[in-house]
């Protein structure tokens, strides 16, 4: 018989953690970090069309692309213990902008040789709170 390591998914906690770093990237303009996070086959589904991992780095070439964040309404669909889905609500401030947004998420997050990475993002306008 073969022994077969069990995995224990992940816990809601531990995946927003790692979806907050992917926003202090973009907070503190952080491309390095940002690239860390995303998976090389990373793909986002955003209003302004696709985007892969260096489309997502990219944002950073002249500054950071946000102000500050809240990320609220959290939910947590585990798919397999190596494969969890996290959507939830991020209000957002750019940089010198007065006004809040704000975006529905989902964002995939895959364990591959231990390392939890970020491959598939999908944001949806919705109106500011």
């Amino acid at each position: 018989m073969e022994n077969i390591e069990h995995k224990t998914a992940p816990t809601l906690d531990e995946i927003l953690t790692l979806e907050k770093k992917v926003w202090a990237a973009l907070v503190e303009g952080n491309a390095e970090a940002d690239r860390a996070l995303l998976s090389p086959d990373f793909l986002g589904v955003y209003p302004t069309g696709f985007a892969n991992r260096d489309d997502h780095v990219g944002q950073f070439a002249d500054a950071p692309t946000m102000a500050r964040f809240e990320l609220s309404e959290t939910k947590l669909r585990v798919l397999s213990p190596d494969i969890v889905l996290l959507s939830y609500r991020a209000d957002y401030q750019r940089p010198d902008a007065a006004e809040w947004e704000a975006m529905l998420i989902s964002s995939l997050w895959e364990r591959r040789l231990d390392v939890w990475i970020n491959s598939f993002s999908q944001d949806t306008p919705t109106e500011a709170k």
